[in-house]
């Protein structure tokens, strides 16, 4: 313990003021600069719950053999499969991941310099699928040894299609290992690929080092162009987003009306994201919300399941 001004302070008290005062200056900046909205993977959730973030969905890991494939490598898929070191094919698969950020909801990725290092790395190889002559499905993988596991960072795919090419891919390697474990994220149901197919799917979060992330708006204005709904809505205890505005479709205007739904920054969020209904918004104490609002809330922001990608 150490003494200020007779007042004993325990050093975590001291680390999270530090942690606030530096998020609060980050995410001006960020807002300053244009960034609508912020993303992290926190040491505790409910620490940046009060900074308006709120949880999104874990990555799943999901398990199986490659002999429960066997079927695919009979299969006549149309489609084209390219095999690469990273360090050859990473242009590809980052026109692909950013592709991706425009097309996924929640879906982003690192700037040039921090996602180069998986070409200066070249640790992975790099499987490719492509449809009609287009990239539609990319996996980063390792295999950690004869008869071992063939990992996959994550398993990106756009169509049926494009995934059965990059399975079919996976099947070839029945002699080489002995189980595929593969990162997907969580709106896939491995279990549904194919019949007879053996899984075991898992998310699992801890407190400190392997919690879900967490993201959180920074900008009303952004939110222009959402679902057909009109509500009028008031942010309170923000410094970024406090306000009152009428959500009208394609349009975000201040209001001086009545708010048909108080809403903190994290309860906002979480319909941004399509995380949360508004009727479990109350529940979390995020919000209150009438009947009438709540539906045109979900008009708004109907639910979804984000995936983040970027792992940090």
């Amino acid at each position: 313990m150490a003494g200020i001004a007779g007042v004993a302070v325990h050093p975590l008290a001291r680390r999270q003021g530090y942690v606030r005062t530096l998020l609060t200056q980050l995410l001006r900046e960020m807002r300053d600069e244009g960034h609508t909205v912020s993303a992290l993977y926190p040491f505790r959730a409910s620490f940046y719950e009060r900074f308006g973030y709120v949880g999104l969905p874990q990555r799943r890991t999901v398990t199986f053999a490659p002999e429960d494939l066997g079927h695919l490598l009979r299969a006549d898929l149309p489609g084209e499969l390219a095999w690469e070191r990273i360090g050859t094919g990473y242009d590809t698969y980052r026109a692909f991941t950013q592709r991706l950020a425009a097309e996924r909801h929640g879906f982003a990725t690192f700037p040039d310099f921090r996602a180069a290092r998986l070409r200066e790395d070249d640790k992975h190889w790099l499987v490719t699928a492509r449809v009609d002559g287009q990239v539609a499905a990319a996996a980063l993988y390792q295999i950690t040894g004869f008869g071992a596991d063939l990992v996959v960072d994550h398993l990106l795919v756009t169509t049926p299609l494009s995934r059965a090419l990059l399975l079919q891919f996976f099947a070839r390697h029945v002699d080489q290992v002995a189980r595929i474990v593969a990162g997907v994220p969580a709106d896939e149901i491995p279990e549904l690929w194919a019949t007879d197919l053996g899984t075991h799917t898992e998310a699992r979060t801890r407190v400190p080092n392997s919690n879900a992330p967490m993201a959180r708006v920074l900008s009303v204005d952004a939110l222009a162009g959402s679902g057909p709904g009109r509500v009028v809505v008031e942010v309170v205890d923000d410094p970024f987003i406090a306000g009152t505005y009428l959500l009208d479709g394609p349009t975000v205007t201040p209001s001086d009306g009545v708010p048909d739904a108080t809403l903190r920054a994290a309860g906002l969020s979480a319909l941004v994201y399509g995380v949360l209904d508004p009727d479990e918004l109350p529940l979390r104490g995020f919000g209150t919300v009438s009947p009438d609002a709540g539906a045109q809330l979900r008009a708004l922001f109907p639910r979804q399941v984000p995936y983040l990608f970027a792992d940090f």
